[in-house]
């Protein structure tokens, strides 16, 4: 495929972005634009020199692939209309609003061959692309994802509105089948549960312990990594990760700066401190929605796909359940 024909749906605050993201994406044209307000729609299209649909059918008929950026509640229906043109499908996260309909939305994806890529954006962050080429082998994980109150959002509780993230990428990182999960949290200024921790075991013998909560006074957003031989410290705000990792003589690297050595034992090992060099001009959105382009364009699997939305889902509305 020489180029992406791409719509929009859905054009609130995130899908405007998407239209943004896309218009510029390479190998791509953002062919098509619709939301449930003809307005906005209109607006979005003048800005990005694109055409308005009448209706999701009518985009459907006029694009390659498309990105989904409604309300949770809508995306079983709406990705499985696009599934059933043969559309691949960016879906934002959560990937739908139940477990039960994940699964059956990668059943249809598997049943007409059709791609989905979910939006975890945290994938993509700087400070976790920085990581690319270490061996991430974590035995313990701590995270702390903490917002102050915005009433958007409130309409589900703090673990599929924040902590989902971590838990996308922590399944990512451990690789290991979640064998057990304690949590707790409440509700304190709606709803749903504000403040929650969730405590994962997996069998491979990590343990991760994770807080979200939206009604912090200052924002946080940081995981640290314990394994052998090895710290790593992940920033998401700062778009930074830190490695303090212990390495033979033998390793040939250049250190942001050396620490010391332990001589302890028959192998003396370096103490080495890294601050991994980050991409330049790195936009996480943009970054993704063009990895979701390239995957169309050559017919190769995504970074998120629905499997991964699945399992972070199922492991969230765990945790909700025992709250």
């Amino acid at each position: 495929m020489n180029e992406v024909k791409t719509g929009v749906i859905g054009l609130g605050h995130l899908g405007s972005l998407h239209a943004k993201m896309l218009s510029g994406a390479r190998g791509a044209t953002l062919a098509m634009v619709y939301d449930i307000d003809a307005t906005v729609s209109g607006r979005i299209a003048e800005e990005y020199a694109t055409h308005v649909a009448g209706s999701i059918e009518e985009l459907l008929d006029h694009v390659d692939a498309v990105s989904i950026a409604t309300p949770t509640s809508t995306h079983f229906d709406i990705a499985s209309a696009a599934i059933r043109h043969g559309k691949p499908v960016f879906l934002e996260k959560p990937i739908t609003e139940t477990v039960e309909q994940a699964r059956a939305l990668n059943a249809l994806a598997r049943e007409h061959s059709v791609m989905i890529q979910v939006g975890h954006i945290e994938r993509f962050n700087p400070a976790i692309v920085a990581l690319d080429g270490y061996n991430i082998a974590p035995l313990f994980v701590e995270s702390h994802r903490l917002a102050q109150f915005n009433p958007r959002g409130t309409d589900v509780a703090v673990v599929l509105d924040l902590m989902i993230h971590d838990i996308d990428i922590i399944l990512s990182l451990v690789r290991s089948e979640v064998t057990s999960i304690d949590a707790s949290g409440l509700a304190v200024v709606s709803n749903t549960a504000d403040i929650a921790n969730a405590r994962l075991k997996f069998a491979n013998g990590c343990v991760a312990n994770i807080t979200a909560s939206r009604i912090s006074q200052n924002r946080l957003r940081k995981m640290r990594l314990f394994q052998k031989n090895a710290y790593i410290s992940i920033d998401f705000l700062q778009g930074q990760s830190e490695v303090f990792r212990l390495v033979g003589p033998e390793v040939d690297v250049v250190p942001t700066y050396m620490l010391g050595m332990i001589e302890e034992g028959k192998i003396k090992r370096n103490i080495i401190y890294e601050q991994p060099p980050t991409p330049e001009d790195h936009n996480p959105l943009r970054y993704e929605l063009q990895l979701f382009v390239d995957a169309v364009r050559n017919g190769t699997l995504p970074v998120v796909d629905g499997l991964a939305a699945q399992q972070a889902l199922e492991v969230a509305e765990e945790i909700v359940r025992l709250i």
